[in-house]
């Protein structure tokens, strides 16, 4: 696997493409029946686009795939040992679509990639009371957790374009990165994440490097 570390990665510079507004449509898309892949109850809540759980942080998260279908995983600065995809908060009334480009931007410095699935519910995880009181402190909030809309990228650049200061718009967040599988990304991830993850990867199941095919 390839691991590449914010220290050892030369800043790229990137352009900013023209957003292909074909991907901004009206209504929302309907791309894929949504079903729950257990027969427990999920702790998970699904709403429409439009009306996001009441008390939860407008949020997307990106699912970025490269030409092997593996997934772009980062380690957080601030959680040794925790890595996860790249995410972050809506602005106001931002359309979701726009906001997954721009925190891709942000946090990983691509630019070069293109939208090919979205999950259309809004899936939420909950904040453990240690996390959920820190962020509240720093973003002057309440939120009792983040309410996601998912999207799967493919990425159509070089590796030599990935850069984890990101655009320079923002706090790094993020200090080595790496191509994983879908067990990989879950088993990486912090614990209060994976029941959106494992939900999030099935739903982009057949976009995805089977387990099988993954290297050792």
């Amino acid at each position: 696997m390839m691991v590449s570390s914010l220290a050892t990665r030369p800043a790229a510079l990137v352009t900013w493409p023209s957003l292909n507004k074909s991907l901004l449509p009206i209504n929302p898309p309907t791309f894929f029946k949504f079903t729950l892949f257990s027969t427990k109850p999920s702790p998970l809540v699904a709403a429409s686009m439009e009306n996001s759980p009441p008390g939860y942080r407008r949020n997307v998260g990106i699912c970025l795939i490269n030409p092997e279908n593996k997934i772009f995983s980062a380690s957080r600065l601030d959680i040794p040992g925790a890595w996860q995809m790249p995410q972050g908060g809506i602005d106001g009334e931002e359309d979701a679509r726009i906001a997954a480009f721009r925190e891709l931007k942000e946090e990983t410095g691509v630019t070069s990639a293109e939208i090919l699935a979205e999950v259309p519910y809004w899936l939420t995880y909950d904040f453990p009371p240690e996390v959920r009181a820190k962020l509240n402190k720093l973003w002057g909030t309440d939120w009792k957790g983040q309410a996601q809309k998912w999207f799967l990228f493919r990425f159509t650049g070089s590796e030599d374009e990935i850069n984890l200061a990101g655009d320079g718009s923002e706090k790094p967040e993020f200090g080595e990165w790496m191509w994983m599988t879908p067990h990989q990304v879950i088993d990486h991830a912090v614990d209060f994440k994976k029941s959106v993850y494992e939900e999030v990867l099935k739903f982009f199941k057949s976009h995805l490097q089977p387990e099988s095919s993954s290297e050792a």
